[in-house]
């Protein structure tokens, strides 16, 4: 069997969850990217394709004139949408592509849902190169505090709240100067905790593998700081969610939806129609037990899921990602280590090197190191940390 995988740049969830799964399903992976190099450094061994994977057009002309697929799949938020048209015009199992772009498209999917009537929330659209200061005419007075966001954005790149006319203007012009041809959303701020809701389906069978519970950074920025693991929402929040994707056409494959909740209301932030990563779902495999990332594949391969996943159910965890508080070169940083405290694992990985200069971004770009900690008992594991994290220490130089 063969899958064409679409890919960007290289990540942890394809390199340590699709790639080993494929080899132990005995999958013959070709992946077509626009980025050959990091990834042929990565995987020499790996068949890479140069290819224009942005252009749905180009990834049928690649695989119609190269081996006969089985599967087409994409783990990137970029490529959702090209991947499905590409594996339906094949006749392959397939995401709906307008659930894909619905997801994707952070405007449509507001709008989607206010039609179905699920959820109404404040939203313009800013087309690229049009003047931000339109936004002051618009018919409904800008809610403050707004969230100011790239419509298909990601890892809260260029993510930011403000509190009046000036800062939305002068944030809205600072985003077009650095990313031009960038359509911007301008959306009501959303009041509540944050967390996630892990799904996975084929079309038929929904499991739901419990989420996260989501810290930030203060505001104005949203960076992602820790995830800890919830075995099980409240059954009315889950209930409200998955309302929300089945509106939105969510049924196929792992699905990361972010949503806040709020006397006892959930509302939808975003929906990323892939498996969650950052290597939460390196930890959320290892925490249930079960062959995460294979069970995925199988279902682009056409697999049905089984009823019951057999997913252990006392699983504990958290994971905290370590970011630079400054621009500057890190000079000093721990190394990479596995180890086994008082009953909790941890996994640590630096994500940035001793040496390396990077500017100061607010976003998941200004994290140099990732601690998985998984157990049985939260508070055990809260203090495996705590006392691992202390003992660590990271410097920068400007």
């Amino acid at each position: 069997m063969r899958m064409y995988l679409l890919a960007l740049n290289p990540t942890d969830s394809v390199s340590e969850g699709f790639l080993p799964a494929a080899r132990r399903l005995g999958v013959d992976i070709t992946l077509l990217t626009d980025k050959p190099e990091p990834h042929r450094r990565r995987h020499p061994d790996l068949e890479i394709l140069e290819c224009d994977v942005r252009d749905y057009r180009a990834v049928i002309t690649r695989i119609a004139t190269h081996h006969r697929a089985d599967a087409v799949f994409t783990n990137s938020d970029h490529l959702q949408t090209q991947t499905a048209l590409a594996a339906e015009y094949f006749g392959l199992p397939a995401k709906d592509w307008q659930a894909a772009l619905r997801a994707k498209d952070k405007a449509e999917m507001r709008r989607h849902l206010a039609a179905t009537g699920l959820d109404t929330v404040w939203s313009a659209e800013l087309a690229p190169g049009q003047d931000p200061a339109e936004l002051l005419a618009h018919p409904v007075a800008v809610p403050y505090p707004c969230v100011v966001k790239p419509r298909e954005g990601v890892a809260s790149e260029d993510v930011v709240l403000v509190d009046s006319a000036d800062e939305l203007v002068r944030h809205c012009e600072e985003i077009q100067a650095r990313r031009p041809g960038t359509a911007l959303v301008v959306e009501e701020y959303l009041v509540g905790e944050l967390y996630t809701l892990e799904t996975l389906g084929d079309g038929t069978v929904r499991h739901v593998l419990g989420g996260f519970h989501t810290e930030l950074s203060p505001p104005p920025h949203f960076i992602e700081k820790r995830h800890t693991y919830v075995s099980a929402h409240p059954a009315p929040v889950v209930a409200q969610v998955l309302a929300q994707l089945d509106a939105l056409g969510v049924a196929f494959g792992a699905c990361h939806t972010e949503f806040v909740v709020h006397e006892g209301r959930a509302r939808i932030i975003e929906v990323n129609y892939r498996v969650i990563g950052d290597q939460c779902d390196l930890m959320l495999q290892e925490i249930l037990g079960i062959p995460l990332f294979e069970h995925i594949l199988r279902t682009h391969l056409g697999e049905p899921l089984p009823a019951d996943l057999g997913a252990r159910g006392d699983g504990r965890a958290r994971i905290d990602h370590l970011c630079a508080d400054r621009a500057g070169t890190l000079t000093a940083a721990p190394e990479a280590a596995e180890l086994t405290v008082d009953g909790v694992h941890l996994t640590y990985r630096p994500l940035r090197a001793v040496g390396e200069r990077h500017e100061l971004h607010h976003t998941n770009r200004d994290y140099v190191g990732v601690l998985r900690a998984t157990g049985t008992d939260q508070d055990t594991v809260d203090r495996a940390v705590a006392s691992h994290l202390a003992e660590q220490h990271w410097e920068f130089t400007p």
